[in-house]
């Protein structure tokens, strides 16, 4: 059963799934707002291109490698991005971020999630927003987060994934933030490592 996480909530990835995870997915989902037309004409839903992006953190809360539309794949091959969806269009996840727990290398302690609008669109005109952790195995939802909080901002701190004690855990981060890719997003995310 899914745990529905709210702001700041940690929780531990393999007692929530109860069994050890190898492999998950961080899964990101939106919609645009509908535009209500003039006596009906000229509404619609327009194109949102959101990114999911992940980044890649030491103990020292170095940089080490991102996984995003500009690179699918971390450069030890764990971590695997499987497309920018540029609209939002359709059910379910939008953009995916593969995750292998079991491969990725002991130095990396965080793994950072993060949205961003690069069109620049705010959250005002997205609704439906949520990421999402699902087993890879199982395709079972471990947890999720509502992402649909209306502002001026176009970016969010999703969630960090990380090591703690040799197990892996989730934090809910959901700091809003601004930012066309994840390097406008680096100095948000310091204060979270």
């Amino acid at each position: 059963m899914s745990i529905q996480l709210t702001k700041g909530q940690k929780i531990s990835l393999e007692k929530e799934a109860h069994h050890s995870l190898s492999k998950v997915i961080m899964g990101l989902g939106w919609d645009a707002v509908e535009k209500k037309g003039f006596f009906g004409f000229g509404g619609g839903k327009q194109s949102i291109d959101l990114d999911a992006s992940c980044i890649l953190f030491n103990q020292s809360g170095n940089l080490v490698d991102t996984v995003w539309f500009g690179q699918l794949k971390s450069k030890d091959g764990s971590i695997t991005h499987t497309g920018d969806n540029r609209t939002g269009d359709g059910e379910g996840d939008d953009e995916q971020v593969i995750v292998d727990l079991s491969r990725v290398p002991v130095e990396i302690s965080s793994l950072v999630f993060v949205v961003n609008s690069f069109t620049g669109q705010s959250f005002n005109q997205i609704e439906n927003a949520f990421c999402r952790l699902v087993d890879h195995d199982s395709s079972e939802e471990i947890a999720r987060y509502d992402l649909s909080c209306q502002g001026s901002h176009n970016a969010q701190i999703m969630a960090k994934v990380y090591r703690h004690n040799n197990e892996w855990k989730i934090h809910a981060i959901g700091e809003n933030a601004t930012g066309k890719t994840f390097h406008d997003l680096l100095p948000a995310i310091r204060p979270f490592l």
